[in-house]
Order: C-alpha cells, then sequence, then structure tokens
C-alpha cells in the first residue's frame, strides 16, 4: 500500500489520496481564488485525471458549498456522496444513516449525525477511513442536563456501532466553542473503537486546540496517534515515518 496523503481544506474540509482514489469531505471555502492544495483550495486541474469521490455530511454552509459541482466540467471521473438532508437537481448518490453501500472499488457505511445529516464509514484500498461529520458530543456548558445526557448518550450509541471494525483514519470533531468538552467526542471514540490516526477537525483556524491536546491528560494514551498541524493546506502522511512526522511543537 501506498502512503496515503491527507490536506487539511478548512473547517471538517479534507481530501485523502490512496492508491486509487482521491476522496474529498466537507469542502466548503473556496477562497482565496486562484490557489491550490497547498493553501487548502480545491483547483480542480490538480485532480483532473484522479478518481474523485466527494462525500458531503450535512447541509450546513461550514461543510457544504454548491460550487462542489462545477468541478464536474474539469475532472474526468468524479462522483458525488451526499447526505440525503441536502437537496439538489444535480446527479448524486443520496445516502441515509444506517444504510451501507457497495459501489463495487469502495464500500460506505453511514451512521446518524447528533447534529444533522450523517457520518460516513468507508473501506477502499485496503483502508477503513471515518469522517464524522458533525457526529459529536455536543457537549455544551449551561445546557439542561438532560439536554447533554440525552446527547452523551445518542453519541455513545452511534459511535459504538463501529466496534469491530479496524479504523486506519479517522476524522473526529474537536471543537474549541466547547471549552473543556471539547475532547469528549473524540475521547470516547478513541478508547471505545480506537483508530492509528486521529485527525481532529471541526476547529476553523483555531489552531490553539492542538495545544490544548499537546497537555490534556485525558488524551495521553492516544496522542502519538493524534496528527498535529498548524496551518490550511498542511499535508499528513498516513501511515507515518515515525511517531513524530505528522506532530509539532508549540512554543
Amino acid at each position: 500500500m501506498m502512503s496515503t496523503e491527507i490536506r487539511y481544506l478548512y473547517n471538517s474540509g479534507f481530501t485523502v489520496r490512496t492508491d486509487r482514489h482521491f476522496f474529498i469531505f466537507d469542502y466548503y471555502l473556496d477562497t482565496p481564488r486562484g490557489c491550490g492544495l497547498d493553501k487548502g483550495v480545491i483547483d480542480p486541474e490538480e485532480m483532473k485525471d484522479l478518481n474523485t469521490v466527494v462525500f458531503v455530511s450535512h447541509r450546513h454552509p461550514d461543510h457544504y458549498n454548491p460550487k462542489i459541482f462545477s468541478w464536474r466540467k474539469t475532472v474526468n471521473h468524479i462522483r458525488y456522496i451526499l447526505s440525503d438532508d441536502i437537496r439538489t437537481s444535480e446527479e448524486v448518490l443520496l445516502v441515509h444513516p444506517g444504510q451501507e453501500y457497495d459501489l463495487d472499488d469502495l464500500r460506505v457505511r453511514v451512521l446518524e449525525s447528533t447534529d444533522v445529516g450523517a457520518a460516513f464509514l468507508i473501506h477502499a484500498d485496503g483502508l477503513c477511513i471515518y469522517h464524522a461529520g458533525d457526529l459529536n458530543l455536543w457537549y455544551w456548558d449551561g445546557e439542561p442536563d438532560d439536554d447533554n445526557e440525552e446527547m452523551k448518550r445518542r453519541y455513545q450509541e452511534q459511535i459504538d456501532t463501529l466496534k469491530g471494525e479496524t479504523i486506519d483514519i479517522a476524522f473526529v470533531p474537536v471543537d474549541p466553542r466547547l471549552g473543556d468538552n471539547y475532547l469528549l467526542g473524540l475521547d470516547y471514540f478513541m478508547n471505545a473503537i480506537g483508530a492509528e490516526l486521529a485527525v481532529p477537525m471541526h476547529f476553523s483556524d483555531d489552531f490553539s486546540v492542538f495545544r490544548k491536546l499537546e497537555t490534556d491528560e485525558r488524551a495521553r494514551p492516544y496522542r502519538n496517534k493524534v496528527a498535529f498541524f498548524s496551518q490550511r493546506g498542511a499535508k499528513i502522511q498516513y501511515p507515518p515515518a515515525s511517531l513524530s512526522e505528522n506532530e509539532i511543537n508549540y512554543q
């Protein structure tokens, strides 16, 4: 298996280039114009000859930009897999939580979000890739305890359906707006399921979340499996050549 290349686009947006596929997840921020992957912007010319599959987890504007359909003009082989909460007249595969889709060259299992839409578990090219979308333990200080506990129950119920899976790469929210609760979703995921590489997301450009991850005792048992990066367009390799390859130091 060749090394898999991951790029941070913005918020929950990433690309994953495997042996035979170029996956794009939850792309929405298409500025600054004229840039490419090095700056976290999709330039369809860069992928015109790649077997491209575009995933959108839900309709929220920080996860979905209809501009993705303009790529069809340039990219020779492109498919779209969208959560069925999205309304579009474009030719796409709309997928529903609780279902599994065998597409010959990849298999997609769909989980129910604790917000809107879906999370994806993808088997392709000898890899298992998980992208959470907005499936997270959204435990907000100030919300009624009953609401937070119900959120916790729903989140754990969905994550527990992944038991028995061996996940290579997992994209999981670590939203700094949650304060000290930012780690709850990732922490449960890594302890209950685990992944060879956990990639934090849903922090926009607030990279201070990585400083917290470096020192948070809760993350200590799996910290060496977390990808640390410091800018939009950052490149992450899987598997890393060393444990420190995808890590950075904050001084």
